[in-house]
């Protein structure tokens, strides 16, 4: 305790007890077999019932340094990250603030989201495209916490890639060290791959598979890597063939991939990031992008929300 009496947040987090190290399971799929390849799943997925994933991965030592502080951070009208961080202000008794972007409509129920984030005792301030894209500007962001009514607040940056979050994701890397030749990993941000790389050490690759389009990741995982440890950490690449028309675009042929690997695994595959990098490396064993004899493992970063 304080000596305010106030729990310490850092007490609260243990307490929300994580599965730590999360599993990493070796699966039978023929289209890796072929091909002289294994597959691991790391179940990242399996870490928390609420904080899934990289989300806490990400999240945890951003809590820690909030210390008790409204925790202020930004998405969209479905975004995972908002979801998580409003669940761990109802865990941990934080006040939240989702600045969400686009107008609300008057009128109109919340989508079952941000339904969630609402029950979870998250404040949700809209704001329009226009100022969204300015968050990161100071006179903006001083604006948007104040309108909030956040000044003093802790500010996570959208999807949660921060410093703070990119050495959370270093123990994940850590955790897959000298167990696989390739760690792969579904990137929207790019903060988990900057820190599965760094955790990496020597022998093992990353591969991070862009769920977003536009060829702008590389330059904000260095930066992240430059912010968080000095400088660049790992072997890491990138291959955005695999986004399927941008964030948040699901066809029915991925949709139909996904099935197949739930059907096949007896796992949920989550749509958005997951089912994309699922199918990314199976595209890249049949062009055999993987000498025969390596074991590839797949980062489940998150599941399906109910």
């Amino acid at each position: 305790m304080t000596g305010s009496d106030t729990p310490d947040p850092r007490d609260a987090l243990a307490g929300l007890r994580p599965r730590l190290p999360s599993p990493l399971r070796e699966v039978t799929d023929q289209r890796f077999e072929r091909h002289g390849v294994r597959l691991l799943l790391k179940r990242d997925d399996l870490i928390h019932p609420e904080l899934v994933g990289n989300k806490w991965r990400k999240l945890a030592p951003n809590l820690d340094e909030a210390a008790g502080r409204t925790v202020l951070t930004f998405g969209g009208a479905y975004s995972n990250h908002l979801r998580a961080t409003a669940a761990a202000g109802r865990l941990l008794g934080l006040r939240t603030v989702g600045v969400v972007r686009g107008q609300e409509l008057a009128g109109r129920p919340l989508n079952p989201s941000l339904a969630r984030c609402a029950a979870d005792g998250m404040r949700l301030h809209f704001v329009d495209r226009s100022a969204y894209r300015r968050k990161t500007e100071p006179e903006t962001l001083a604006a948007l916490l104040r309108a909030a009514g956040a000044e003093g607040a802790y500010v996570v940056p959208e999807g949660g890639s921060n410093p703070a979050a990119v050495r959370g994701c270093r123990a994940l890397g850590e955790e897959l060290a000298g167990r696989a030749d390739v760690a792969a990993v579904a990137c929207g941000t790019g903060g988990t791959l900057a820190g599965l790389a760094a955790g990496l050490g020597g022998g093992t690759r990353a591969l991070g598979i862009p769920v977003l389009k536009g060829g702008f990741l590389a330059d904000d995982i260095r930066a992240l890597q430059g912010e968080a440890f000095g400088g660049p950490r790992g072997d890491w690449s990138l291959d955005d063939r695999f986004h399927f028309g941008g964030y948040a675009r699901v066809t029915p042929e991925l949709d139909a991939f996904a099935e197949d690997f739930e059907h096949r695994h007896g796992i949920p595959v989550e749509r958005i990031y997951v089912a994309k990098l699922l199918y990314a490396l199976v595209a890249l064993a049949e062009e055999n992008a993987f000498p025969r004899g390596s074991t590839v493992a797949a980062v489940v970063t998150g599941r399906p929300f109910p």
